[in-house]
């Protein structure tokens, strides 16, 4: 590798670790604005979702100039193409905490509302799932990346979960169904975070050992 390959590659590597912080800052405003009704946090994730379509531009218009530059070939392409696709994860998490947030934001209004599934719970386990897969990355440990995927089973089993125990909350409670329409929507979103962060962690195993795991479960 060439000096010149390897600053570019260096500075990949601090535009993503920097896009990966925003996105996790967003999530977990996004998440603790709902649990703890903080309208204020919501807005918050709402207007950091422009400055993180930006760095995944600009990480985008990055790779794609290294690519063109310098060619590279074995890992270092690799890591060139992993950071590609996590760039679009990363963003599309983004979309999704801003999605949770904009929920939030009406769902805040709702003092008697409560809860009816372990939103806090699911919160906190795609959390842990998006900081594996970016720790992974950073550390090259792919046990850590699988640990990710088998994650991805027990979100799923909450997000399962939630759909009768959100139809018994109307039925309790009609008055409320606008409300609890939007807790649905968040679980939603909370859980497509989780598919990105796993997705994340397949780039991560392939970028380690070569390996191309999705669709092969885990």
């Amino acid at each position: 590798m060439t000096l010149i390959l390897q600053g570019e590659i260096d500075k990949l590597r601090r535009l993503i670790s920097t896009l990966a912080t925003r996105v996790e800052e967003s999530v977990r405003n996004a998440a603790t604005s709902i649990i703890e009704r903080r309208p204020e946090l919501a807005v918050s994730v709402i207007d950091l979702d422009q400055e993180i379509d930006d760095m995944e531009v600009e990480v985008e218009e990055e790779c794609l100039k290294t690519l063109a530059l310098h060619q590279p070939v074995a890992q270092d392409l690799r890591y060139i193409v992993t950071v590609l696709k996590m760039n679009n994860d990363l963003e599309r998490i983004g979309d999704l905490a801003k999605n949770c947030a904009q929920q939030s934001v009406h769902v805040a209004q709702e003092k008697e509302l409560v809860i009816p599934y372990d939103l806090h719970g699911m919160a906190v386990k795609v959390q842990e799932m998006l900081r594996n897969s970016l720790d992974a990355l950073v550390e090259s440990d792919s046990l850590l990346a699988r640990s990710v995927l088998e994650a991805d089973d027990e979100v799923d089993a909450i997000d399962a979960q939630m759909y009768p125990e959100v139809q018994a909350a109307i039925r309790e409670h009609p008055e409320q169904m606008q409300s609890l329409i939007r807790l649905l929507k968040v679980a939603q979103n909370l859980e497509r975070i989780g598919d990105h962060a796993t997705n994340i962690a397949e780039d991560v195993i392939y970028l380690i050992e070569g390996e191309i795991v999705r669709h092969r479960g885990g």
